[in-house]
């Protein structure tokens, strides 16, 4: 049997005292916010929090995965920190949280809708025996996420992770989809394509763009420069400013890409805003897509093609994934990814010849436009042979 990790184990690993070590992976007070995440990233490393009941401590009794159409209504906690991007009202969360809703009636539970971003004022708003789990939706930090952890409340993220807090997740397919979606443009003759957005925002934003990588390098571009293939944008929205000036750049130096590849659609659209400032055509002069599909990316003119997320679908299948944790609550974490669908509209159109050729001389380390150009060359040195 394998010896448990204690706190006087990751207070020698530190240097620090099994006092702190305590009042860090409490939650309390006395100790640097600094301090804090090096105790919980030590504990983390260490395995301390995969520990059988080593570490959580249950404030509620174990429920029994309820039963459709029983009677009594628990209820699911669904935590969404109040982050000004990310609301109900918004057209991607907020209809992760109908798919949550709906699913959760058809289990005849209820829903605990949550905004608090502080973990003292959080665990202090509901009452943990009436509650069956918590499924949080979108960015959390991991204090608060350590605070569900610690009372032993089962639980399931939707589109993030924590790499210090184990969980089961729900995410779309980031990889598959944008490596596909990325082959199409390839395949229509775009050589110059650029992704936007920094994959540091979020693990969905870093799955697209490993996938967008992925798919440059299986055609032959290699190295991939983050300088040459990214718009890293600062901040959590309105990047239209961004993207103008990084535009603005490539355009008097004559090396415009011919596609923008943005991280979503909100990217994409301020994309889209930015070229027609500098009055840039789309797609004749630039295609653009994005991912998500929220509604504005139908109606935005021209129409973007983008990834259709099945946002609904993720909420329904974290409540599935959450009444199954219920009754087999030693089982290992899981990983779901749910498959999404290219939509291909009006914003992308097949590069010309011409543009072709000149996105080929922008682009480096296209070691497949090497070896096609050398093939050219002996191709004609074997026809001038007598």
């Amino acid at each position: 049997m394998a010896k448990k990790v204690t706190m006087q184990q990751i207070a020698d690993y530190l240097g620090v005292s099994k006092f702190v070590v305590s009042k860090a992976l409490s939650g309390k007070g006395g100790v640097s916010e600094t301090t804090r995440e090096r105790v919980i990233q030590a504990a983390s490393q260490l395995g301390y929090f995969n520990q059988k009941n080593a570490y959580v401590k249950t404030i509620r009794s174990d429920a029994p995965a309820p039963a459709a159409g029983g009677k009594g209504k628990q209820s699911v906690l669904a935590l969404m920190p109040n982050i000004r991007f990310q609301t109900k009202e918004n057209a991607y969360w907020g209809r992760i949280l109908d798919g949550i809703s709906v699913r959760l009636e058809e289990e005849n539970l209820g829903m605990m809708i949550i905004s608090e971003s502080s973990v003292d004022h959080f665990l202090g708003v509901f009452n943990p025996g009436g509650i069956l789990g918590l499924i949080g939706v979108g960015e959390i930090s991991t204090p608060l996420l350590l605070g569900v952890h610690r009372v032993g409340l089962p639980m399931v993220l939707v589109d993030h992770e924590d790499p210090l807090i184990p969980s089961d997740t729900v995410f779309a397919n980031n990889f598959d989809c944008m490596f596909r979606l990325t082959n199409h443009l390839l395949g229509i003759g775009h050589r110059n394509l650029v992704f936007v957005g920094s994959e540091s925002f979020s693990r969905s934003f870093r799955d697209r763009w490993l996938g967008f990588r992925a798919a440059l390098e299986e055609n032959g571009f290699a190295p991939v420069s983050r300088e040459e293939r990214q718009i890293a944008l600062e901040g959590i929205d309105r990047f239209q400013e961004q993207i103008k000036s990084w535009l603005a750049k490539r355009k008097r130096s004559g090396a415009m890409p011919t596609a923008l590849v943005c991280a979503n659609d909100s990217i994409a659209l301020d994309a889209l805003r930015a070229l027609q400032e500098l009055g840039l055509r789309v797609p004749d002069d630039v295609s653009v897509t994005g991912f998500d599909n929220i509604e504005d990316a139908w109606r935005n003119q021209p129409a973007l093609t983008t990834v259709n997320v099945p946002k609904e679908k993720l909420g329904a299948r974290a409540v599935e994934m959450l009444l199954a944790r219920l009754g087999r609550k030693n089982e290992p974490y899981e990983k779901l990814l749910v498959a999404g669908e290219i939509i291909y509209r009006e914003s992308i159109a097949e590069v010309s010849g011409r543009r072709a050729a000149a996105s080929r001389g922008n682009g480096r380390g296209e070691r497949g436009e090497k070896k096609r150009t050398a093939g050219r060359a002996e191709e004609s040195a074997e026809a001038a042979r007598p």
